[in-house]
């Protein structure tokens, strides 16, 4: 959802900031004032192309923020993990354009693309009226919309499957026909693992071999230093420390009677005797197990030597010989089995083809169902939004070719006849951007709001309408903010009045230059524009009265 509009020294904007909520947020000011620039900021955020006309005359630089909040959003999150820009669960996006026409752009700070702005942008704003940059005019969108009206998840999941099963195995087909002949590698692999087989090449097994490496290297060193630890803690020639602790300990227990602290001494020292008695016994353990012996030092060496070398002719280091000779392992049984496997593959991929046709018939009688009813209920909604004879359809076109696809045995495209009489037209070919803006808000109030974007901007919305239809039009548009965050473009009181916040464009000249503000509505100054707009520039008494009577019958 967005939060967050910051737009400065932009068109005839110095600077502005506009807070957004949930639910329909209309946007109204006089012709002129620049309602529809805030539409184009997102457009630019959306990664439309811009040149040097919309940065304000005199200043170097027109910078456009926004701000969205991405709990309701997982596509964009993950987007913006895979391509390294996430940042907790917020996403923003700067755009800074030029007086040289050039253009720089960033996602949470860090420089994208615009071909990368676009990519996130389309999974988080969605603008109508205008034919850049609009999701419902992508086939794909089209056919993703149409599935969700149809919530045909578990269907299209079992065609992806399918596809997948048969993509995995026609690779591995190919990938055993590729290799031909093969009983020469066989006969390479066979010679490799019975080298490696010879040896222990457990992790474990070389970690010992290297450790008794290690103790045979420096045996000599070893049996000096035990042997003269054991007589400095236990010998029996000369001072040591076993005798010693002896000797104080006698002679503490003669005066102890006299002071009972030092019982508490001679316990101590009791505890280091059973300690350095443990001591002496474990080296001599070790000095038993030291021995110089060169005949077993040269055999540890030779098998370290043959680890190392297999470990270079094989281009891995000596932890990882058991995987590599594992993996020839496993390379010998796949080709040893190749033929019988191709033979059994031929069949696997006739069935895996049978089982995605037979899910995609399935999926595909879902989509039609969908279509149908899809088709019908936005005709009907066209027909309430001013556009009497209208008719939507939703055409199913098959996929060529027999290759099973992950999407389904069709597409879809979106056909409109905005007139009586009119053949129907591809969605993304309609030319009246108000047209184009009605249809696109039947379509998702059809769909109520199923597709995935969580912002929709509507643009010319109202142009060429009024009265009745004028309210139908702002009641469909608060109908869809309750699931999604709407934000529109108004000169019509009737769909103003619907909004759950108002934004109002207004424009002053200051020294010769014209410059425009916006400014968050409350109650009272609410009241005031929709007079305005229903009265003009002189409100009257009347057009206060139908203002409070377009509020109050809001529900």
């Amino acid at each position: 959802m967005l939060v967050h509009l910051s737009l400065k020294q932009f068109a005839v904007v110095t600077e502005a900031e506009l807070a957004f909520g949930p639910g329909l947020t209309v946007i109204s000011g006089e012709t002129g004032a620049g309602k529809s620039l805030l539409v184009d900021a997102l457009g630019l955020l959306s990664g439309l192309r811009a040149d040097s006309g919309v940065v304000r005359h005199g200043a170097d630089r027109a910078e456009l923020v926004a701000e969205f909040a991405l709990g309701d959003v997982p596509k964009a999150s993950e987007w913006l993990r895979e391509n390294e820009l996430d940042e907790d669960d917020a996403c923003q996006i700067r755009r800074v354009i030029r007086a040289d026409g050039g253009s720089r752009a960033w996602v949470n700070g860090r420089p994208v693309t615009l071909g990368q702005l676009g990519e996130l942008a389309g999974l988080l704003v969605e603008i109508h009226g205008q034919h850049e940059h609009q999701a419902l005019m992508s086939r794909p969108s089209q056919l993703a919309l149409l599935d969700a009206f149809g919530r045909t998840d578990s269907e299209r999941r079992a065609v992806e499957a399918a596809a997948a099963r048969w993509s995995a195995l026609l690779a591995e087909r190919d990938a055993l026909s590729a290799r031909g002949d093969v009983s020469d590698r066989i006969e390479w692999l066979q010679h490799q693992h019975a080298e490696l087989d010879r040896e222990e090449l457990e992790p474990e097994a070389i970690a010992r071999l290297q450790a008794d490496h290690r103790r045979h290297a420096h045996a000599a060193g070893l049996i000096a230093a035990c042997d003269g630890a054991f007589a400095q803690l236990g010998g029996e020639e000369g001072p040591s420390l076993s005798r010693s602790l002896q000797h104080v300990r006698s002679d503490l227990q003669r005066v102890a009677e006299h002071e009972p602290r030092l019982s508490e001494v001679d316990a101590m020292l009791d505890a280091a005797a059973i300690q350095v008695d443990e001591a002496l016994a474990l080296l001599d353990r070790v000095r038993s197990d030291l021995d110089l012996d060169p005949s077993a030092f040269e055999a540890i060496e030779q098998r370290l030597g043959r680890l190392h070398e297999l470990a270079r002719k094989h281009r891995v280091t000596p932890d990882q010989l058991a995987g590599h000779r594992d993996g020839i392992a496993a390379e010998l049984e796949t080709l040893r089995g190749a033929g019988e496997r191709l033979v059994h593959l031929d069949a696997e991929i006739d069935a895996a083809r049978r089982d995605w046709r037979a899910a995609a018939d399935v999926l595909g009688q879902r989509r039609r169902e969908a279509a149908r009813r899809l088709a019908d209920s936005t005709t009907a909604l066209i027909s309430e939004l001013g556009m009497g004879g209208g008719r939507f359809d939703v055409q199913l076109e098959p996929v060529e070719g027999d290759r099973p696809d992950p999407q389904g045995g069709e597409r879809v495209e979106f056909m409109v006849a905005a007139n009586p009489g009119q053949p129907a037209r591809a969605l993304r070919k309609v030319a009246s951007g108000g047209e184009l803006s009605r249809i696109s808000l039947a379509i998702e109030v059809a769909a109520l709001g199923l597709d995935a974007v969580p912002t929709m901007v509507f643009d010319e919305v109202d142009t060429g309408i009024g009265g009745a239809v004028a309210d139908i039009v702002g009641q469909k548009l608060r109908a869809l903010g309750a699931s999604r965050q709407v934000l529109c473009v108004t000169h019509l009181p009737q769909v103003a009045a619907q909004g759950h916040a108002h934004y109002r464009v207004s424009k002053a000249a200051s020294e010769g230059v014209t410059q425009s503000a916006v400014t968050l509505l409350k109650a009272r100054e609410r009241e005031e524009e929709l007079a305005r707009m229903l009265g003009g520039v002189e409100l009257t008494r009347e057009a206060r009265a139908a203002a409070k009577r377009l509020l109050a019958d809001v529900v």
